[in-house]
């Protein structure tokens, strides 16, 4: 008996999911054209939208029922108070729309993040002229934002922040400005993109104590140490020295008897290695790298990153340790 099941819905495909998606997709496009990238950015008509808030709309409805009540009971206090509240809805959409334009936008700086926390950015929020502006926001949605108030000062630097998941480079999207001044009736708002990349570093993963120990070393580091399989020289035989190095052929040819010397050459210094964590995938090989890159600069101990096609030589201090970080960063992998 052959029992039919009914197919399952693949979300992708719901007309309402994809009429969603068209329409994000055609918004996106319409603001690019109207606001491209840049790193720094001026405000103006074409780039600010104004609507009421929810607050406004209320607003709106209260002068709705005062001009109804005034017109049912010839009430001419009420009237007075409905052409007087309608007077301020008037003025005040002149009132936001001119808080947030002219504003000047600028990237400064970014600053990296290890993955699964937040990332900052640095912008630099300018005006011009006596206009004083208030209740300036900006913002990733959904987190929350940052507000700034360029009233005495013309000029300031905020940070704003947004979670980051992935490693590699991140493009962040568009940030929101925004503007509720002065009563919060309306609210004027752009769509902006300040071309904001960010640095994400691995998510450091504990993988236990730093690998220290001796390693075979090439090219002219390392030390030298008796002992191995390289051949050194040869010395004069001494009484004890094993038969099996002992110079044949020399002595077979009339020289005097001499055993071989051999040495190896080791390296103490700390290397962190792609092979030491075989049997773990690319990303958990990675985490487990930041975090004991993280832990060698810490302890002061001197290290460095041997990953396939890379090798970084062992050193300290900021900027090696931010090369060995980005090294980890941009390994390709799923996780750009």
């Amino acid at each position: 008996m052959n029992v039919s099941h009914p197919q399952r819905r693949n979300p992708s495909r719901n007309p309402i999911h994809l009429l969603v998606e068209y329409w994000r997709n055609l918004m996106q496009r319409w603001l690019s054209r109207r606001a491209p990238r840049a790193r720094a950015i001026t405000l103006n008509h074409s780039r600010l939208f104004i609507l009421p808030t929810r607050a406004g709309l209320g607003f709106l409805i209260v002068v709705a029922l005062l001009w109804l009540l005034g017109t049912n009971y010839e009430n001419n206090l009420v009237f007075a108070l409905t052409f007087l509240l309608v007077s301020i809805l008037a003025v005040l959409p002149l009132h936001t729309f001119a808080n947030l334009s002219g504003v000047h936008l600028r990237l400064v700086d970014t600053r990296a993040a290890f993955a699964g926390d937040f990332a900052e950015a640095e912008i630099n929020v300018s005006c011009e002229g006596k206009r004083e502006r208030e209740w300036l926001e900006l913002s990733w949605p959904p987190e929350q934002g940052s507000r700034v108030d360029l009233c005495e000062q013309k000029s300031a630097d905020i940070c704003i922040s947004m979670p980051v998941v992935k490693r590699g480079r991140v493009q962040a999207p568009r940030l929101r400005v925004e503007s509720r001044f002065p009563l919060g009736l309306f609210r004027c708002w752009s769509r902006i993109d300040l071309d904001v990349e960010f640095l994400v570093y691995p998510r450091p993963i504990s993988a236990g104590p730093l690998p220290l120990g001796e390693t075979v070393a090439e090219g002219e580091f390392g030390e030298v140490k008796r002992g191995g399989d390289d051949f050194a020289a040869l010395k004069p035989y001494q009484a004890g020295d094993s038969l099996r190095h002992v110079a044949w052929k020399q002595y077979a040819a009339g020289r005097d008897l001499y055993s071989k010397d051999y040495e190896r050459k080791t390296d103490t210094r700390l290397w962190l290695d792609w092979g030491l964590l075989d049997g773990r995938d690319i990303e958990m090989r990675l985490s487990n790298l930041c975090d004991w890159t993280l832990q060698a600069e810490k302890q002061g101990i001197a290290y460095g990153l041997c990953l396939p096609g890379i090798s970084i030589e062992p050193s300290l201090g900021s900027e090696h340790q931010q090369q060995v970080l980005q090294a980890l960063a941009l390994y390709p992998g799923r996780g750009q």
